[in-house]
């Protein structure tokens, strides 16, 4: 297995696929750094040379993937909460961010259901 920027990326699968198991680089950036480096997306990656591997670790060291873009959400997200703004507001209390009702469904977000008891009378 290649390993570029810290992951191993899988022998079997061609390159613009294999690409996309490094965080941040997605399909159209795979694709992009293959096209400027004159490699064919159809390769699998257990046929690319050494020299290919090295051009194309250079190519994704320009871009902010793994721990470096990990790093940068988790201030991004920690600065709207710290300066207390909607947005900041809603990562906090643990709800949807984005707009999205919470009356019903938001369970991806909210957790498991809380069941409250009925009051005895």
């Amino acid at each position: 297995m290649a390993r570029i920027s810290g992951v191993e990326i899988p022998n079997e699968k061609r390159v613009v696929i294999s690409l996309t198991y490094i965080y941040g680089i997605g399909l159209s950036t795979s694709q992009k750094v293959l096209s400027k480096l004159n490699i064919s997306e159809d390769v699998r990656t257990r046929d690319l040379t050494e020299e290919q591997i090295k051009a194309i670790s250079t190519e994704i060291s320009n871009f902010k993937v793994e721990g470096e873009l990990r790093r940068e959400v988790s201030l991004n997200i920690k600065r709207l909460m710290e300066i207390g703004c909607y947005r900041g507001l809603r990562h906090r209390k643990g709800l949807p961010v984005r707009g999205q009702s919470s009356k019903t469904n938001a369970r991806t977000v909210k957790g498991p259901r809380k069941t409250v008891a009925n009051k005895k009378k």
